[in-house]
């Protein structure tokens, strides 16, 4: 049985307790949503280098970055291919970025909003 003094106690906790659990809960899911973004860009850097190894050049290897992750949008998706034109034996470097708009209305505080995210892949032409 409580004591007349200790009515409000668990209200008091919970208040308190309260912004830390969503802060946490929505740093979990903002981390989450990021770490896809991380696993798309590289997917897409693979890609596009393989691609770009076995001889494709130009507006097919976008055709192929943007197919790669389609649940990344492709106005906010950069890929560069350097050398543009390789040679059998040279390496081909594809640097891939995009941006990923944080939502959380505590994390989106937190972090750079959007929040760039990028991967780079180096193949050998064959």
């Amino acid at each position: 049985m409580l004591a007349k003094n200790e009515k409000g106690q668990a209200l008091v906790e919970f208040t308190l307790v309260l912004p830390l659990l969503l802060l946490l809960v929505f740093g979990i899911v903002e981390f989450g949503r990021v770490y896809s973004a991380v696993l798309a860009v590289n997917h897409v850097a693979r890609e596009t280098a393989r691609a770009a190894a076995v001889g494709v050049t130009g507006t097919e290897l976008e055709e192929i970055a943007e197919k790669a992750a389609p649940q990344l949008p492709g106005d906010k998706l950069a890929v560069n291919v350097s050398p543009s034109n390789p040679t059998r034996g040279e390496q081909v470097s594809v640097e891939v970025e995009t941006l990923v708009d944080i939502r959380s209305p505590f994390i989106n505080r937190l972090i750079p909003n959007p929040f760039p995210v990028r991967g780079k892949v180096i193949m050998r032409v064959e």
